[in-house]
Parts: structure tokens; sequence; C-alpha cells
């Protein structure tokens, strides 16, 4: 007897032990996470943004906006809905852990007619009842327990994308309130460009009636007046446009909304520059995000493997019964039952294999999702860090070339009305000027939007919580290490290793269906 009791109790172990919960797949190999960022990145500038990183802008109004945004925008709000959708689905798969108990009571007055009784008259009769039912299923193969992790892993899961709409919605006022600034310091050059053009009309004329210059002169002066003032209302239009958006992502009406700056000359755009690859994972709340989803399919998986496991039931049930309230709370009145069930699915048609499927394929799907995930991190990055080099050497330049230009610009009106040039030279220069102008604004502004999508990159200034974290990153082997090709304030690319691109997924093959044993993998 006792032999065949060891016996039983080393195979419930067994079984217990093939059935609980499996360690998280770790799927990010060093062939996903580089030694180092290879675009060029300033060694002067603080690592990883701060948390408030867009008043590194200088603009008040920009911190005000901000504010507002974080307070009333409605992605945002949806985003915070979710939150607590999912947190109430996690108290859902909590409560199958516990036992359920429900109270009842009734009471009843039934009467017999004449006749039907030994008297022969009818009989009046009461019944009160009060109970108590009980259920618990006996979370043995842990199935609850993985379900419970699923849905954890899902809050943190919404948690995160709440996080990122954050950093997206923060950006996204920053980029679209530059836009607007940019459109109307366009709008002003546009205009002083018209004034400008307007005043060599003037001279044209002038010297039309003295006879110095043909008609001819005049109609291309005035054709270049017109075409100057038929760019400004696509402008206004653009900037209308822009600060409708703005006012949407602030959660308010288009309509009256409006901001106090005209130009970008008190915008400066701060420097920043990212740390070890290997870190930016736990500083992107996508990432965050993906790895989490995962982590929720995995206890999916474990969860419908348990499925095949026979469920374990206890029940039980206690209460008194009596004719009269008066008597109904006694010891002589009261019933109870206990008992327990069990039940083993022995054909289901494939239900349960089929259930155990779809759940592998999605963790298949979610483990390519966060190869991706993580593959996009570095490549934002990456992006961002060559367009705020390349716009900064660019906006170098073109001011250089709007510095020429302006002079060169201001010698040909001179000669101009001095009878010294032709007009032909001054429209040449005068459009060289405009031009100059108008592609800088559009390069600063470039820039300062190339800063404000490095912020948004690089995380925002959040970060992971180690507990929360279910991946393991592959440890780092290079610094990062300057190099000796020269760039704008000293930005500077970093050599990496070339490695190989990502493998295929493994086609991780399914058991046998069986009615009466789970699935192992």
């Amino acid at each position: 007897m006792k032999s065949l009791f060891l016996s039983s109790s080393a195979v419930a172990a067994a079984l217990v032990l093939t059935a609980c919960s499996t360690p998280v797949p770790q799927k990010l190999t060093p062939p996903y996470v580089p030694s180092n960022f290879t675009a060029p990145v300033s060694q002067n500038a603080p690592t990883w943004p701060q948390a408030d990183w867009w008043k590194g802008f200088g603009s008040d109004e920009l911190n005000g906006l901000v504010a507002t945004a974080e307070k009333d925008n409605l992605d945002l709000a949806q985003a915070m809905a979710e939150v607590l959708q999912a947190q109430a689905n996690a108290e859902i798969a909590g409560s199958a852990l516990f036992p359920q108990f429900d109270l009842s009571g009734g009471a009843q007055r039934q009467g017999t007619p004449r006749g039907s009784s030994i008297t022969g008259k009818s009989v009046t009769s009461n019944s009160f009842n009060l109970g108590v039912d009980g259920s618990w299923a006996l979370d043995i193969w842990g199935e609850a327990q993985d379900n419970l992790r699923a849905a954890d892993e899902t809050l943190k899961s919404s948690k995160f994308a709440q996080e990122g709409v954050m950093l997206t919605v923060t950006s996204g006022v920053g980029t679209t309130y530059f836009d607007v600034l940019a459109l109307r310091e366009r709008v002003s050059i546009a205009e002083a460009n018209i004034a400008a053009a307007k005043r060599i009309l003037s001279i044209t004329e002038a010297k039309v009636t003295n006879g110095v210059s043909s008609r001819l002169d005049l109609a291309q002066q005035q054709a270049q007046v017109a075409g100057q003032e038929a760019q400004i209302p696509p402008l206004q239009e653009q900037e209308r446009e822009a600060r409708y958006a703005l006012a949407i992502l602030l959660g308010k009406l288009p309509e009256g909304f409006d901001v106090t700056a005209q130009n970008l000359d008190a915008v400066t755009a701060p420097a920043v520059r990212p740390g070890l690859p290997s870190e930016l994972l736990r500083r992107r709340p996508d990432v965050a995000e993906a790895e989490a989803n995962l982590a929720s399919a995995h206890a999916d998986v474990d969860a419908a493997r348990a499925a095949f496991f026979p469920q374990i039931g206890l029940t039980g049930s206690g209460g008194v019964v009596s004719a009269t309230i008066g008597s109904l709370i006694k010891s002589s009145n009261f019933a109870w039952s206990i008992g327990g069930s069990l039940l083993q699915t022995i054909f289901d048609g494939g239900r349960l294999q089929g259930e155990f499927r779809v759940s592998k394929a999605r963790q298949k799907q979610l483990i390519a999702a966060y190869r991706k995930a993580v593959l996009s991190a570095f490549s934002d990055v990456e992006t961002a860090l060559g367009q705020v080099s390349a716009t900064a050497q660019q906006e170098k330049l073109l001011t250089d070339e709007v510095t020429a230009a302006s002079e060169a610009f201001r010698i040909s009106e001179i000669q101009y009305r001095e009878g010294v040039t032709d007009l032909l030279t001054v429209l040449t220069a005068q459009q060289t000027l405009f031009t100059a102008q108008d592609q800088l604004v559009q390069v600063k502004l470039a820039h300062i939007q190339a800063d404000v999508n490095l912020y948004r990159a690089l995380g925002g200034g959040w970060s992971e919580a180690d507990e929360d974290a279910t991946q393991s990153l592959p440890a780092q082997t290079t610094q990062v290490a300057p190099s000796t090709e020269p760039g704008p304030d000293t930005m500077q690319p970093a050599p990496i290793p070339t490695t190989p691109g990502p493998s295929a997924l493994p086609d991780e093959p399914l058991p046998p269906a069986s009615p009466t044993r789970p699935p192992r993998g």
C-alpha cells in the first residue's frame, strides 16, 4: 500500500512539473543588438533625454502647450481608458484563483385546495430557507495562474502603450508648433520680397516714364510682383492647417486658437546623444510594449497547455430550512453537503488542440513583432542622428549663402537705380536671395524637428523598470569610440561590426493530438 502511495505521489508530482508555467523564450540574440550607433553623434552632448526634454528648446509657449496636451489630449485619454480596462481584466483573471460563494434565501407560502387533505380542509403552509453555496476550481496545473500572468502582462503592455502615446503627443506638439512658426516666417520673407520687388517696380516705372527703359522691363517686373504675391496664400493656408492640427493635439477647437510666436528666431536646438544601443531597448515604450505582448502570449501558451489536464473542483453547500422565520436559525434545521468533481475531456473534435495551435502561432507572431520593434528602434535613432547632422551642415551653408545673396541683391539694386546694370541682373539676384532665405527657414525647421525626432527615438526620458522586463539584453563588448571624420558641432560617427541579418523563426513542431495527454513544448 505504501509503495502504491509513493508511486501515485511521484506520478502526480511529475504531472504538476510538466504543466507548470515555463519561462518566456529569449529571442533577443546578439545579432539583433549592435555594439554602437554608426550615425554621427555629438560627443559633447548629454547622454539620453530628460523627462522634460522639450524645455531645452527655450520656448515658454511650447512648455505651456505641452502641459495642456498632457492634460487634455484625446488620444492620451483613450490610452488611459485602455489601461483601466486592462486593470479590470486582470482583476477578473485573478478571481479564478479564489473560491466562489453564493448566498441564497427564499420564502414561500402555499395552500392546498379543500378536500385534498385528510381533514378535508384547505391547508396553508410557509417555508423559509437560507443557504450558502461554494465552489472552488483547484488550479493544480496552473491554468488560472497562467491566465492571470497573461492579463498582468497585457496590463503592462497597455501602460507602455500609454507612455508611447504620451511621447507621440509631446513630440507631435513640438513638431507642429515649430511648423506653424516656420510657415509664419516664410510668409514674412515672402512679404519682404514683395516689398523689394515693388521698390524695384517703382524704379522701373520711373525709368520707363523718362524713356530710359522699355515697357518690356516694366511688364517683366509687374509679372515678378504678381508671381511673388501668388506664393503667399498657399503658405497662409498651410499655416492655418498646422495651427488647426496643433489645436486638436491640445484637445481644443480649431476656431479661435492661436499661438503668439511668429518665427523660429528664439528657438534653440538642444543636443543629445544616445548611450549604448542595448540601453535603448529599456528606454523605448514601444519596445517594452512588444516585450510585454510577447510575455502575455507565452502565458497564453502555458494556459492552453494546462487545459489538456483534468479539471478538479470542490463544491459545498449549507443552509437552514424552516416553516417559520422564528425557528429558521436552529441547529436542528441545518443541512450541508460537500463534494468534489473531476472533469477530463476525452473528445472535443480538436478544440483544445486548435486553441493550443492558435496560442503557439500568436506567440510566433509576437516574437517577430518584438524583433521588428527592436530593429525599428535602432533604425529610428540612426535616422534621427543622421538627419540632425545633415540639417546642421545644410543650415550652416545656407546661412552663408543668404549672407552673400543679400549683399549681391543690395549691390544690384543700387547699380540698377544708377543705370549701371540691367533689370535681369536685379531679378536674378532677388530670386537667388528669396530662394535662399526660404530654404534656410525650411532647413532650420528640419533641423529643429530632427532634434525632436531624436528625442522621440531615444524614448523621451522614459525608462522601463527592471522588474517589468522579461527579455535579457545581450552584453555589450564595445564602447562608443570617436571617429576621425570631422563634422559640425563635433558630430562624429562610431564604427560598428558587421552582423548577420535576422534568421528565420524556428517552426516548432506541435505534438500529436491526444485526448488525455497535454502537448509539451
